[in-house]
Parts: C-alpha cells; sequence; structure tokens
C-alpha cells in the first residue's frame, strides 16, 4: 500500500522551529492574532510575520488558506507556512485546512506547531489523507525515498493522539481504495484483487473468496456472463466485520468490481478506454470501509460483498440480445453489454439479502457516464428507496465533505426497461440513463430493505486535485460510510 505520512504528536518545544528541516507552519486568526508559535517565528523571521498580517492583503488571504514564506530568516526549514484558522472551526474545516499542508508538504518533513488547537488531530488528518502519491509503477530515487512524517507539537499531545487513532483508520482505508484504483489492470486482475481482499484476515475481518463454480452453483449467472469473454476468472469476495451484537443484522456493502471494461461486443471507443482501469471504484470503496471499519474495531455488524469480473470481446463473450436468467429468477435481455456493472449488481445484492438479511444495504458503481452529465465530478448521484436512511447517509456524507446528490426513482422510470422477450432489459435508452440503472437494480431490492445506490463514476477517480486527494484515484465514500457505520450503526 502507498506509504502513509507518519504522524506524531509531541509536547510543544519552540526551538523546534529554528532547526526543523522541510516545512515549518504555524497557526494565525483570521484577525492576526498568533500564539506563542507564531511569535517564535516572528522573531526568527525578523518580524516578517507581523508586516504580513499587518498588510492590506491579510485580509483577502481567508480562514483555512496558507501563505508561505520561502526560505525564512533565521529558520532552516524551505519554507513557513501560516495558515490562517480561527480557533473555533468544524471538524471538516480543520481537516481541509490540515490537507492544504498536506499537498505543500510533498515529500518533504512537516512540523505543525498546533499550540493549543482544539482541532489538531482533525489538521494532522487533512495533512496524512492528502500526502498521497501513487508510485509504485514509477522508477527513480525520488520515488524510493520513504514518505517523511507530520510532527504535530501541542499542549496536550496524549489527547490528541488518542483522538487521532480511529481518524487514521479513515486514511488507511481511503489509501487502500485509492491504491486499488490507480492499479492498471493487467496488475490488479480478478484474482490479484481477490488476494489483496483475503490479507485483510490478518486485520480480524472474516474472508470468503468464492470461485466460479461455487458462483455458478448459487445462480448468479448474470454475474458471470459479463466476465465470459476473458481468461481472468470471475470472483465474488465476502468480508465480514462482526463487531457488533452477536445475531444482530448486518449492514450490506457491495460493489462493483470490474476490474476492466471494455465494453464487451458492444466496445468503447478507444480514446479514453485506459481510464477503464478504474471500473472496480466501488469495490474499491468497499474494501477500503471494511479495512478502515476493521482497524478501530468498530463495534458495529457490517458486511461487504464485492464482484470480480473483467468485461471482455471474445467469441466466449455475452452479446447483445442473449438473456440471461439472475439468481432471484428474472431472465434479462442484454441490450448493451456496456452496461455490464447493473449485471453484476444485481446478483450480489440478491446474494446479500438472501444469505444475511441485511438491516440496511449500500451499493456502490462507477455505473453510468449519464451521472457525470448530470453532476459532473462533484457529487455522487444517490438514489434511494426509504427517505430516512437516505438522509442518514447524506447528513454523513456532509459531514466528512464528501458530495453526494439525491435523484430521483419512478415507475415511469421503470417502464422503460420493458423486454418482448425477457422480464427487462439492461437498458432504458439514453435519456434519464442513470436513473434507468438505479431503477434495474431497485428490481433487485426486496421491499423491507432499505436500499441505498450510489453511482460514483464521477467522483472515484477524477482528472484534477480535490480537496484531499491528488488527481486519479480519490478514495471518495469511504469517509462517508465510516461515519455512516458511527453515527446510525455502532453499539452502545
Amino acid at each position: 500500500m502507498s506509504a502513509l505520512a507518519p504522524i506524531r504528536f509531541l509536547a510543544t518545544d519552540l526551538d523546534i522551529m529554528e532547526t526543523a528541516t522541510g516545512r515549518v507552519a504555524i497557526i494565525v486568526s483570521p484577525d492576526g492574532k498568533f500564539d506563542v508559535a507564531g511569535r517564535r517565528a516572528n522573531r526568527l523571521t525578523r518580524g516578517a510575520v507581523a508586516r504580513l498580517v499587518e498588510s492590506d492583503s491579510f485580509a483577502k488571504i481567508g480562514a483555512g488558506k496558507t501563505v508561505t514564506l520561502a526560505w525564512p530568516a533565521g529558520m532552516a526549514a524551505e519554507a513557513l507556512d501560516i495558515l490562517v484558522l480561527p480557533r473555533q472551526v468544524s471538524a471538516l474545516e480543520a481537516r481541509k485546512a490540515g490537507a492544504m499542508l498536506g499537498k505543500l508538504k510533498g515529500s518533504k518533513p512537516l512540523a505543525i506547531m498546533a499550540g493549543s488547537h482544539r482541532k489538531a488531530a482533525e489538521i494532522a488528518l487533512g495533512a496524512q489523507l492528502r500526502a498521497y502519491a501513487f508510485t509504485e509503477h514509477k522508477t527513480g530515487a525520488d520515488t524510493d525515498a520513504e514518505m517523511s512524517g507530520v510532527d504535530v507539537y501541542l499542549g496536550k499531545p496524549e489527547e490528541a493522539e488518542a483522538e487521532f487513532g480511529p481518524l487514521s483508520a479513515i486514511a488507511e482505508g481511503a489509501f487502500f481504495t485509492r491504491d486499488l484504483t490507480n492499479e492498471p489492470a493487467n496488475v490488479l486482475t480478478t484474482t490479484e484483487f481477490a488476494n489483496r481482499l483475503d490479507e485483510m484476515r490478518e486485520i480480524g475481518l472474516e474472508v470468503e473468496v468464492l470461485d466460479e463454480d461455487e458462483l455458478a452453483e448459487l445462480g448468479m449467472r448474470t454475474l458471470l456472463s459479463v466476465g465470459h469473454g476473458s481468461d481472468s476468472p470471475s470472483k465474488v469476495v465476502v468480508m465480514q466485520w462482526k463487531g457488533g451484537t452477536e445475531g444482530e443484522a448486518p449492514l450490506a456493502l457491495v460493489g462493483k468490481g470490474v476490474v476492466f471494461d471494455t465494453g464487451g461486443i458492444s466496445l468503447k471507443p478507444a480514446a479514453g478506454m485506459e481510464d477503464m482501469t478504474m471500473d472496480m471504484g466501488g469495490a474499491g470503496v468497499v474494501a477500503g470501509t471494511m479495512k478502515a471499519l476493521a482497524l478501530r474495531k468498530a463495534k458495529a455488524n457490517v458486511v461487504g460483498l464485492v464482484g470480480l469480473v473483467e468485461n471482455m470481446p471474445s467469441a466466449r463473450a455475452t452479446r447483445p440480445g442473449d438473456v440471461v436468467k439472475s439468481m432471484k429468477g428474472d431472465t434479462v435481455e442484454i441490450i448493451n453489454t456496456d452496461a455490464e456493472g447493473r449485471l453484476v449488481l444485481c446478483d450480489l445484492l440478491w446474494y446479500a439479502q438472501e444469505r444475511f438479511e441485511p438491516a440496511g444495504i449500500v451499493d456502490l458503481a462507477t455505473l453510468t457516464g449519464a451521472i457525470i452529465v448530470g453532476l459532473g465530478n462533484e457529487n455522487a448521484g444517490v438514489f434511494s428507496n426509504d427517505d430516512a436512511f437516505c438522509n442518514k447517509f447524506l447528513k454523513a456524507a456532509a459531514s466528512e465533505g464528501e458530495g453526494a446528490w439525491r435523484m430521483p426513482l419512478g415507475k415511469a422510470y421503470d417502464d422503460l426497461l420493458k423486454s418482448n422477450i425477457a422480464d427487462m432489459k439492461n437498458v432504458g435508452g439514453r435519456a434519464g440513463g442513470s436513473i434507468t440503472a438505479a431503477q434495474f437494480l431497485q428490481r433487485f431490492i426486496k421491499d423491507d430493505v432499505p436500499w441505498i445506490h450510489l453511482d460514483i463514476a464521477g467522483v472515484a477517480s477524477v482528472k484534477a486535485d480535490t480537496s484531499f486527494a491528488p488527481k486519479g484515484a480519490t478514495g471518495w465514500g469511504v469517509a462517508a460510510l465510516n461515519r455512516l457505520v458511527s453515527d446510525v450503526y455502532e453499539a452502545e
């Protein structure tokens, strides 16, 4: 896994400001007041900090932003970062501020003079989340160097360290998701993906890997139909975390894991097809969330299920016009083999309900390009059959700064899936494409099961930096799902 920047919480040591290498950060309030560390920095830099906060431009900087003094006089550091942040801020605001420091940090060591700031642990988490680099397949001395750490100096380091413990599990889970999503398909095959998940037995998860014979016996014909054209065997991985009350119904997380999507016989255009290494993003988020829950020993029962397949064209591949029977027993006319994710999910959703009788179910998938047209890269599309359940997730996502927007469901959209020769088609046309995809999935949800479908095609991997990640895989969803579990399912 990509290395996390090590975080240390240390008792305030003003002398370190003179000798620390890399970068040093101090915190200044929006009204220009600074603490004892700021005063020391001001003396070392011969009044540069005071001149900055007294300047007309300081008021335009804004809370949560930073100003950098490069190679400051009187200090060994390459840069002094002045973070403008009030004492009374939300956890999310503090996390975003820390992420700015993490972005500036790069591979250099960073010393944050947090003083008595109440959100020091959140600042540290933000810095850790943003200081990410996927260098597995790059060569050179720079990529071989160990990730330098972040030292946070404050008055009560033991309190911040205790608070940071469960928060660091979020970073571990997000990094795991990012690494999986960034991996090329020739490395992250279905078998390799399953192997990496199987290794999470070491942190207390119960893991099962179901092979094609077992899936056929279960009747997962729609899932298996997606991988017919590939030499990589289709697999389902089941991960269980049993941290709650024994026998209590779990929350089920279900993820689409198409390790590469050519579109199958309905072949995609060549331009941009290389991005389809991220079509397993839903499975990646499920895996990262399960890792985070296990690492922080969540007091909840959660099961994660991922369907790992590769969608390739060959003489064995499923064709447009084929009819496939699902595990539920419903038949599906395949109109477009590039609408394969819903075929993976429908069998997984039914299996999750039949086996685990979950208290609620959340599926995640890079399912449609239509959701990107509708919401861009700022929000995932949220579809649900249960208002209360949906609102709890939306609240969790908002508190973690992960964009999510509820989309509609309705019978009129459902009617677009009618088939002349089967129970349904796998596509409903271009209009409302993300909605008809969700309507397809809803047919595999039992009436009494609260369900959320998250279409993460626009947020799983992006072309520009986000608040907490460099361009590429974001790890979107790990923090929100972890918060949902914490807020709703954790045993008291």
